[in-house]
């Protein structure tokens, strides 16, 4: 049976495509073999361990800089007596374990999405167990995917009432949405902030050997090293990225050492800051200055939210090992031996972290310092441009170029537009503020909203995807709202300080990603209703009342099922179309990647001497789009397969042989045979149609050929003509047909869409990178079509 679409519903599996893997950091064959190994449940202790030291130069660089900033931050102008140390240390102890250690290594971590860790991780996980998608483009062959994994609700549960509750209310979405977009704006706010308070506060210990320097040539010093970090980023970390892990663990190694040097030379009592009393006496003490010092507390767990959105492709496990045995205990030796230092030294607060350190070893501590600094804002870097990917295929920011850096690893990426925004901000930044104390009020007020969001998201992640007990999610909710909102409060104290800054940043990119993504969701709803029907196709007949000229026709649009306007508004103003039109739709799903043998859907559109075919090409948030000439290639191949097993099922419907595909078939037959009886029965259709809408996934052209030489009822001669007439047409040329689309808001919107639509959302469409560009389309065989949309 042929497989013919006359209605929306129906899309089929087939087809192949190349598995694109992404890996946001630096890692060697040899850590990628030991990830491989890892995953397939083949690993040992050691190899846990090997792993859990990979991840230290990707993972804990900027949680690992801290210790440079904290207690300037806390004492901007001094300290006052040697209980205030005390009680900043006890703060700092319990802010570690509190947040770093049992909220995000031992419980969200535990949230990520096959891997993947951030807050639009975080909400593709919930996509995935809830409607509550805005861009309605999914299709139930979505769900089918391997990689779509999700959790079974019980229809009587709290999760079931929750999820019902979500999907009932449209606001909930825009809300849960404008969540994920904020947390993401905060993380990007964090790759300007990172590099600059970590390279400056690295940069600053020149002054410690020489107080004769002004601040200006630490700035300029600064500005340098960071123009210098971000005029290197289109290289990849290819070549240098095999250091960053022996880099950072040399740096916790010290850090711990120094810190034990201090505690054993200066004042072993500071040990008496594990009691959570010490606390109390310290906020009691300082009133609304002690309130506030905890904003520079706060930025000894900045690093945190860039531990979860790191995690990229190492196993939890390794990471939690990684913390708990190295990195938590050297963070709070390093900040116990500051602290011992500043019993006896209270008027050095401004610069603790170098006039704690030995002599002998001050300028091979400065110069790993400097390289710590570095690696930790290089990971940010590449944390953001990684997530900005992310929330491009979520439909939240405009079309970007990404450039691959790696002919080993596709995941090492490179966006100039953005790498060079973020220079300019960063080194705005550091020049303008000068100090370390107004870049800490920033960088602390961008880490605490990113905690804020993780929270809130993760409370529907306890209901839907984990169902936990109503108690477990308060005691959560609680215990990290607490913590967390105790320091926001701290923060707002100083948003006149620098706190502004990130907020002004993270306000101009949500505008922007959310006013591209309203957009977005417009456009694709105006296309949705717009669209052609088939009985409009249909009554065309075979030529579609025009000359079909020799070769293919790839027809662009968002539209996973029907004939988009488009196609209606060329064949209207042109006299003439291909000889052979396929729809291609790409479009990304909320998983972290599409596997390699579903990631095409093919299928007919009409009778066969139309000649007219549907690909959709999907993509999961990891996922990289390849070069044109390879996207063609795969596009051609799977159209081909299709055309064979097409024939084939048609050959052997009669056939005892069909038996081999009844059970990879016979659930999407059922429903599809439904669907296609129903809209037979209502609308007058050529008896030779075919009602099967449906075709069975391609696992391999090999067994395809198995099967059919072992079928004696395959129409091979129509599969060959077909075949031949369309390789004839691909020969005859092959022509990409893109919509160039304007957007504008309807007479009678209101001023706000009006502005939304008309200017911001145009001004973005104006400067963002052509669908061409997007997909690599050679420019002598594009033809754009222009029309209007009124939304």
């Amino acid at each position: 049976m042929a497989s013919t679409e006359f209605g929306e519903e129906g899309d089929s599996r087939g087809g192949m495509w190349v598995l694109e893997q992404r890996i946001d950091q630096p890692m060697d064959e040899e850590a990628e073999k030991l990830k491989n190994m890892y995953r397939e449940k083949k690993f040992s202790t050691l190899l846990l361990l090997r792993l859990a030291y990979q991840s230290l130069g990707v993972v804990y660089g900027d949680l690992g800089t801290s210790p440079l900033y904290v207690f300037y931050n806390t004492f901007p102008h001094g300290i006052d007596n040697q209980e205030d140390v005390i009680g900043a240390l006890s703060l700092i102890i319990y802010s570690l374990t509190l947040v770093p250690l049992v909220k995000y290594v031992l419980i969200v971590l535990r949230a990520n999405d096959n891997g993947q860790g951030g807050t639009l991780a975080l909400y593709s996980l919930l996509c995935r167990h809830a409607n509550i998608r805005t861009i309605p483009n999914q299709h139930r062959t979505d769900e089918e995917l391997t990689t779509y994994s999700r959790s079974t609700i019980r229809e009587k549960s709290f999760a079931a009432k929750t999820k019902r509750w979500l999907e009932e209310q449209p606001y909930i979405k825009d809300i849960i949405l404008i969540l994920a977009l904020v947390g993401t704006c905060m993380v990007i706010g964090d790759g300007i902030l990172t590099p600059a308070i970590s390279v400056l506060s690295a940069v600053g210990g020149i002054k410690v050997n020489h107080a004769d320097l002004s601040n200006e040539v630490v700035v300029l010093v600064a500005v340098v090293i960071l123009v210098g970090l971000f005029s290197m980023q289109h290289y990849g970390t290819d070549r240098v990225g095999w250091l960053f892990a022996p880099v950072v663990l040399l740096w916790f190694l010290l850090i711990g050492g120094i810190g034990i040097f201090n505690i054993c030379k200066y004042d072993s009592s500071v040990l008496k800051a594990f009691s959570p009393v010490y606390i109390y006496r310290y906020l009691k003490r300082g009133g609304k200055d002690g309130w506030t010092s905890l904003g520079g507390i706060l930025l000894s767990i900045t690093g945190t939210e860039a531990l979860f959105a790191d995690l990229a492709h190492f196993p939890v496990s390794s990471v939690q090992i990684a913390f708990t045995l190295l990195v938590f205990p050297c963070l709070l030796l390093a900040y116990s031996g500051q602290a011992a230092y500043l019993m006896h030294n209270l008027d050095h607060s401004n610069d603790a972290f170098y006039r704690s350190i030995p002599d002998k070893i001050y300028w091979p501590v400065f110069v790993v310092a400097t390289a710590a600094a570095i690696v930790a804002s290089q990971a940010t870097i590449s944390a953001t441009f990684s997530i900005i990917k992310q929330a491009n295929a979520h439909g939240c920011f405009p079309r970007i170029k990404v450039v691959h850096t790696s002919k080993k690893f596709l995941g090492q990426i490179y966006i100039p537009d953005i790498n060079w925004i973020l220079m300019i901000l960063c080194i705005a930044v550091t020049a303008g503020f000068k100090n370390q104390s107004q870049i800490g009020n920033a960088y602390g007020t961008a880490v605490v909203l990113v905690m804020l969001v993780t929270t809130l998201l993760m409370i529907l992640i306890m209901i839907l995807v984990w169902r936990c007990h109503w108690i477990l999610v308060v005691v959560f909710t609680g215990l990290s709202l607490i913590v967390e909102c105790t320091y926001f409060s701290a923060v707002l104290f100083k948003i006149d300080q620098g706190g502004w800054a990130p907020l002004a940043i993270a306000g101009a990119f949500l505008l922007i990603m959310y006013v591209w993504h309203y957009g977005t969701v417009k456009r694709y709803e105006f296309e949705m209703h717009s669209k052609v029907s088939m009985a409009w196709i249909l009554g065309l007949g075979p030529s579609l009342g025009l000359v079909r000229v020799p070769g293919i026709g790839l027809v662009y649009t968002e539209l996973a099922s029907g004939v988009p306007h488009i196609f209606s508004h060329f064949i209207t103003n042109l006299p003439a179309i291909h000889s052979v039109v396929v729809f291609v739709c790409v479009k990304y799903l909320p998983v972290y990647t599409v596997p390699e043998d579903e990631r095409f859907l093919v299928k007919r559109i009409g009778p066969k001497n139309f000649h007219m075919f549907r690909c959709v090409a999907r993509y999961g948030y990891k996922d990289l789009h390849k070069k044109d000439e390879d996207f063609e290639k795969k596009l051609f191949h799977n159209l081909f397969v299709f055309v064979k097993l097409e024939s084939m099922m048609e050959g052997c419907s009669d056939s005892d042989d069909y038996s081999l595909y009844e059970q990879q078939t016979e659930r999407s037959r059922e429903g599809l045979l439904l669907n296609n009886n129903a809209i037979t029965s209502s609308t007058n259709m050529d008896p030779t149609v075919s009602s099967l809408d449906s075709i069975v996934s391609v696992t391999s052209p090999s067994q395809l050929n198995a099967t059919v030489r072992s079928s004696g009822h395959v129409s091979n001669q129509t599969e060959v003509d077909e075949v031949e007439f369309l390789n004839s047409c691909r020969d005859a040329g092959v022509v990409h047909i893109l919509g160039n689309t304007v957007v504008r808001a309807s007479r009678d919107s209101r001023f706000y869409k009006k502005i939304a639509v008309d200017y911001i959302y145009a001004f973005l469409r104006k400067i963002c990178r052509e669908n061409s560009v997007i997909f690599n389309v050679p420019h002598e065989s594009l033809l754009n079509v222009g029309q209007v949309f009124y939304v």
